[in-house]
């Protein structure tokens, strides 16, 4: 099952309390004090795992807390530290306080890790509070408390590429075609229910990765069909690829329609690299193909992902594209 939106309570471990304790020696009967210092509690940590697409172990597990500190002995031992808890999430986490709905941190490279909670400071013991007038000290500090709060965790998927388009346009077909992905694939809307990744290889030894978005339908940004589901994947793309489907005799009304969807939904989406593929060329006459191609020209792609035909240029497009954005992306040595 694929889950991208959980809400988690985190708590991290209290401070062990400092030690009261005085030495106690043959020859020494009223030693100083010598009570250690309580350890510190456990903090909690997200760390990314770059093998994970998916929150749906955080879903049926709400709450999190680590180990606290163990308290001071005497002989001046501090309390052993308590245990940090390190909770695994995908690559492309969003960690946000679920309370304030302030963006606490953006997880992205694998192995990266965040402390969202931070555990409580040990208690110190008698020997910290021993003075001129106070050779005795019965006195030790308790640990502080550890911190808690609930977190919102939103997954946006990473990916070089964002598959949009209307249900059955064919994107799964595509990205099968495309790469080593195999998706369900069926003649009925929303076949696509969670977002499929693929590694596309564009040129020799040279991969990306496509998403496969869930269909977007007219009203999609404002939450109509799966909505706002599966849109916030489409931020974390460097491109976007428009697939129409060539199937129908007006699939060309369906751009202008996508690129409102995007814009209502996040105005910024518009200004990526983009690539327009017509799918299912394989249902048309070559008269047709040859009118199409003149008609749009040499911007637009004709494919079909069922014979495969038209993806070796397209492969080239995409790894034409890449290059340029990347070029872009180098900084000027200074």
């Amino acid at each position: 099952m694929f889950v991208d939106l959980v809400e988690i309570e985190v708590q991290s471990g209290r401070g062990g309390p400092g030690c009261v304790s005085f030495r106690r020696e043959k020859y020494v009967p009223k030693g100083g004090p010598d009570g250690g210092d309580g350890g510190d509690g456990g903090s909690v940590f997200l760390e990314v795992n770059g093998n994970l697409n998916t929150l749906m172990d955080l879903r049926y597990r709400r709450k999190y807390k680590a180990t606290n500190g163990l308290p001071g002995s005497g002989g001046k031992k501090t309390g052993e530290r308590g245990k940090d808890l390190y909770i695994k999430v995908p690559p492309g986490t969003m960690i946000y306080n679920a309370e304030s709905g302030e963006l606490i941190s953006d997880l992205v490279s694998d192995g990266e890790s965040f402390q969202v909670a931070r555990g409580g400071k040990g208690g110190r013991g008698n020997t910290h509070f021993k003075s001129p007038t106070n050779q005795s000290p019965r006195r030790a500090d308790p640990g502080r408390p550890g911190e808690k709060l609930r977190l919102r965790l939103e997954l946006k998927l990473i990916a070089d590429i964002g598959l949009v388009g209307y249900p059955n346009a064919g994107k799964s077909s595509l990205l099968m075609a495309l790469s080593k992905a195999r998706p369900k694939i069926a003649e009925y809307p929303f076949t696509t229910l969670t977002p499929n990744i693929g590694m596309v290889e564009v040129e020799n030894f040279k991969f990306v990765r496509m998403a496969d978005i869930p269909g977007i339908i007219s009203g999609a940004s404002k939450g109509k069909g799966l909505g706002l589901a599966f849109l916030r994947h489409i931020e974390r793309t460097s491109m976007l690829l428009f697939l129409l489907d060539g199937a129908k005799e007006d699939f060309m009304e369906d751009l202008p329609l996508l690129r409102n969807e995007l814009q209502d939904y996040n105005w910024r989406l518009l200004s990526k690299p983009n690539i327009v593929c017509i799918n299912k060329i394989d249902l048309w006459s070559d008269d047709k193909l040859m009118g199409w191609k003149q008609k749009l020209g040499p911007d637009y792609i004709f494919v079909s992902a069922k014979t495969k035909a038209g993806l070796k240029r397209l492969r080239a497009i995409i790894a034409k594209k890449i290059k340029l954005r990347e070029k872009e992306n180098v900084p000027e040595n200074k």
